[in-house]
């Protein structure tokens, strides 16, 4: 894949990764309902080193639906929804990044990332079909090790 660049509506915080996403994923849990306002999040599952942000995001910190203390990202101006990450109990975030894959410019990656997985299809809508060939959890999947990628 090639670097996926973008960024937020209004331009001030911009994203790249030059890598491989280690999975891609939709989310269909309430949190990511409420952090898009959309039915699901489509995200890009990435090592955190090869991620570059520019711009001054504002985190918000929560504990998610699968117990875990997290920090999601937005553009403070525009509210965009970025990324998020695990936060370790040493309060440093993990070595791994969700990226939320709608603010990619390109939709040649966006096509080439095509899920491979949707987590929390439990609460997926009724009315939504099933990636076809995408892995189905009905909760949180692992997110793969760095030792793996």
């Amino acid at each position: 894949m090639k670097m996926a660049v973008g960024g937020c509506f209004c331009g001030k915080v911009r994203v790249e990764y030059n890598g491989q996403p280690l999975t891609t994923a939709l989310c269909h849990c309430l949190d990511c309902r409420k952090l898009t306002g959309a039915l699901y999040t489509y995200n890009f599952v990435v090592k955190t080193a090869e991620l570059n942000i520019t711009g001054s995001p504002k985190a918000v910190p929560k504990t998610s639906d699968s117990g875990n203390d997290i920090k999601n990202y937005f553009c403070p101006d525009c509210g965009t929804p970025l990324y998020g990450h695990k936060i370790k109990p040493n309060g440093e975030a993990e070595e791994v990044t969700i990226v939320r894959a709608g603010i990619f410019d390109d939709t040649e990656i966006l096509d080439e990332g095509r899920p491979a997985v949707e987590i929390y299809t439990e609460s997926r809508l009724k009315w939504l079909s099933p990636v076809e060939g995408a892995g189905q959890f009905i909760g949180m999947l692992s997110v793969p090790s760095l030792d793996d990628a």
